[in-house]
């Protein structure tokens, strides 16, 4: 791998260490179950998985940050997340990356 890029397989992607986000199909007792989300480049760093219904849907797993849009974000790497957890929760969206730091 070309730099410091570290090899992305879905064992070693970002975890959503909580989420805060009441309403969304993933979130199961503060807990993600998508398979891996997408932070939006919109303003704030909406969580771009975030689905408001009542049923619950998802995996069996820890939810983990699959693409994160936010280049100007200092944890990303190549529109991927480098952060070691994030955490999703109300901002300027319903649902948003509170992990995102400017670089």
């Amino acid at each position: 791998m070309e730099g410091d890029r570290r090899d992305m397989t879905t064992m070693n992607l970002p975890i959503v260490s909580s989420c805060s986000v009441d309403g969304c199909s993933y979130n199961h007792d503060h807990d993600c179950h998508a398979g891996a989300i997408t932070v939006t480049g919109s303003a704030g760093a909406a969580c771009g998985t975030f689905v408001h219904t009542a049923d619950k849907g998802g995996v069996d797993a820890h939810g983990h940050v699959g693409a994160c849009h936010r280049a100007d974000c200092r944890h990303n790497d190549h529109l991927e997340c480098t952060a070691s957890g994030v955490d999703v929760g109300a901002g300027a969206d319903p649902a948003d990356c509170l992990t995102f730091a400017p670089a």
